[in-house]
């Protein structure tokens, strides 16, 4: 394999993919991840310096984690084997550990690339540990999701984790134009047209030099011999608007991780950007329904109860009517809640209603609050003593206890002074006074 003037592969077969005919072989031909590559960062010195150590790559797509693998062995003078959890399973791996023994005898240190390695099981990830220990090879994985949760913990602190960033449109932009010089150097591409290429390939080098590449076989031939791509052509290639989501991923919980914080951060474009995000990249939206039911309870609650039916109907409406009606009817729920006043009132109070539960343990319940549904039990006490509010002034039984005999009156819920809880709060400071009242009443007789 040699390199062409420009620093990339030349594989010499005209019939593998754009992305893999230029893939940078070096540092000076990769763009992007400046904050691990740039000068004096921590990966371009061990590129540079050909220092080998174990380390993960926490990668989205198409940003050439293979290429900086390769580099790693190369610079390093090692072999270099690549395997994929996606097609490999426990005999592949002892077939790389064979070869890397066998290397290691020859005085030949190994570079093993284990692209996808979330998805090999801890057994699996586990057969790695010994050979990473004793320095049979040197690790590389990389994974899409977050290795916090799908990394083993033995293998994590056995490596460094380096976190790459999804490339920018000027980068993708000049990796079309070097692959344009390369590879097409009769097709013409304008630079609005170049812009939205890169732009739909949404952060993925891979995808964007594809539709280049799908772009230079749409594209007609003019009278001077070369082609040209314009609009119609980016239209024909017909790529969907698929965002970075992947359900259940990262990218799922982070979107709905912004979509809930901006509606509780009052932000309703915000929320409304996050909404059409996932939506756009394809997420279930009775999933997002039910997620908006909880926004309404969490952080709003009864500072304006309405946004739980707003939130509810939503839900409705997307289960009966389906798209586009359904989708329209979230926006609108989203849409109310962020500009709703807000209150977590409710949901700190059940958190501290369930941390008493756990620690009281089975407390019994007060005999006169108790069932009396037979003559039996009403001989028993059930029910005596028992004050029925709607006969007490105001229709308030003041100073009465409901909580168990053994545990004092406890405060879980403290409403807020916003929207309807300013009108909560102020009646119930107004029955915890008669309460008072009441007490010091019995304190004196």
């Amino acid at each position: 394999m040699s390199l062409n003037q420009h620093g990339l592969f030349d594989e010499g077969q005209s019939s593998a993919p754009l992305a893999s005919r230029v893939r940078p072989s070096s540092l000076e031909g990769f763009i992007g991840q400046e904050h691990l590559l740039g000068e004096g960062a921590p990966l371009a010195k061990v590129i540079l310096e050909g220092m080998l150590h174990s380390f993960l790559l926490w990668v989205p797509t198409g940003v050439c984690k293979t290429t900086l693998a390769q580099m790693v062995a190369d610079t390093a003078g090692a072999q270099f084997q690549s395997i994929s959890a996606v097609l490999s399973g426990v005999k592949e791996i002892r077939q790389a550990i064979d070869l890397a023994k066998a290397g290691l005898a020859q005085g030949l240190r190994t570079v093993l690339f284990v692209d996808e390695v979330h998805r090999f099981n801890k057994s699996q990830q586990d057969a790695f540990l010994p050979h990473v220990e004793n320095g049979t090879i040197t690790f590389i994985g990389a994974t899409t999701e977050n290795p916090s949760f799908e990394v083993n913990a033995a293998l994590l602190s056995r490596v460094r984790v380096y976190r790459l960033r999804a490339l920018e449109t000027p980068h993708l932009i000049e990796i079309l134009k070097r692959a344009l010089a390369t590879e097409f150097p009769n097709l013409r591409v304008a630079d609005d047209i170049l812009a939205a290429l890169a732009a739909s390939a949404d952060g993925d080098a891979r995808r964007a030099l594809g539709q280049l590449e799908i772009a230079n076989d749409l594209a007609a031939t003019g009278p001077d011999g070369r082609k040209e791509i314009d609009q119609g052509v980016l239209e024909e290639i017909g790529q969907s608007s698929l965002r970075r989501f992947d359900k259940g991923g990262d990218a799922f919980y982070d979107q709905i991780s912004a979509l809930h914080k901006s509606v509780r951060g009052s932000d309703p474009d915000a929320s409304l950007y996050w909404l059409l995000r996932m939506l756009d990249g394809g997420c279930d939206p009775l999933y997002i329904a039910r997620r908006v039911v909880r926004m309404a309870s969490e952080d709003i609650g009864n500072a304006d109860p309405r946004a739980l039916e707003i939130a509810l109907a939503a839900w409705q409406v997307q289960e009966r009517l389906g798209s586009p009606e359904g989708e329209l009817s979230l926006a609108q729920a989203v849409i109310y809640l962020s500009c709703a006043a807000k209150s977590n009132a409710v949901y700190t109070a059940v958190k501290e209603a369930q941390q008493t539960v756990e620690a009281s343990g089975s407390l019994d319940v007060p005999i006169h609050l108790r069932n009396a549904p037979t003559q039996l039990l009403r001989e028993e006490g059930h029910g005596k003593g028992y004050r029925y509010a709607h006969d007490e002034p105001e229709g308030y039984a003041a100073g009465e206890h409901y909580f168990p005999d053994s545990m004092p009156a406890k405060t879980f819920y403290r409403p807020t002074d916003r929207g309807l809880e300013a009108r909560i709060r102020e009646k119930l400071g107004h029955l915890r006074q008669l309460d008072l009242n009441a007490r010091n009443k019995d304190d004196q007789s």
